[in-house]
């Protein structure tokens, strides 16, 4: 068993997303300790967690401390199962990190796999699910898998409600890539997003609401 201290570095999640994504594909079972130690609210929050039990499903694995707050978990895969998947975060917390700890496993599995995910879409400290479609995705397509993902509701903080389809299409074997210069630019345009308000608010303000569809620049 590889024993990691979840401190290291910057301390935060990554270091258990990572953790349980390589832990997946290798096989090797990992105790992570210390997880998220330096923070005002250490261990396992409802995102990491969330990510946690999506990995032990796929993975078939045995996993020991998976509760909120943990700050101490063992996880031993046994096999990489692809399929139909349900992962719902439960708080505005980042569907997109919870697919980030399950896809690089999934981009070499045996068999195709639809994740359904449900959180955060658009959160402060994530990749938004437009960086996934436009950015992150296309480059994961230059390797070989093909994954799409559809946006059927946006979610926000506070509130998350967010929800996201992602089909993976996965590959034999990983091809290398070079991403070492940006290119050209050949379009500059900002998009903003915003929630609506709560019906007592437009109520209060003489019926005005928020803007619930993109407004481009």
């Amino acid at each position: 068993m590889i024993h990691i201290d979840g401190s290291q570095g910057e301390g935060g999640g990554q270091v258990v997303r990572t953790s349980l994504a390589l832990s997946l594909i290798t096989g090797q079972a990992v105790e992570i300790t210390r997880i998220r130690a330096g923070r005002k609210r250490p261990g396992l929050g409802r995102q990491h967690l969330t990510g946690a039990q999506a990995a032990a499903r796929i993975g078939a694995a045995h996993a020991e401390g998976l509760a909120l707050g943990s700050q101490h978990i063992t996880f031993s895969p046994q096999a990489v199962l692809p399929g139909t998947y349900h992962f719902a975060v439960g708080t505005a917390g980042s569907a997109s990190l919870v697919l980030q700890t399950v896809l690089p496993p999934l981009l070499l599995a045996e068999e195709p796999s639809t994740l359904v995910l449900e959180g955060g879409t658009h959160n402060s400290k994530a990749p938004p699910f437009d960086f996934l479609q436009k950015a992150f995705l296309p480059l994961v397509g230059r390797m070989g898998p093909r994954v799409s993902v559809e946006l059927e509701r946006r979610g926000f903080y506070p509130r998350g409600g967010g929800r996201f389809i992602a089909h993976v299409e996965p590959a034999s074997a990983l091809e290398p890539f070079d991403l070492l210069e940006r290119g050209t630019v050949r379009k500059r345009h900002a998009t903003a997003l915003v929630e609506p308000a709560p019906a007592h608010r437009r109520a209060r303000d003489g019926g005005a609401g928020g803007v619930s569809e993109p407004a481009r620049a």
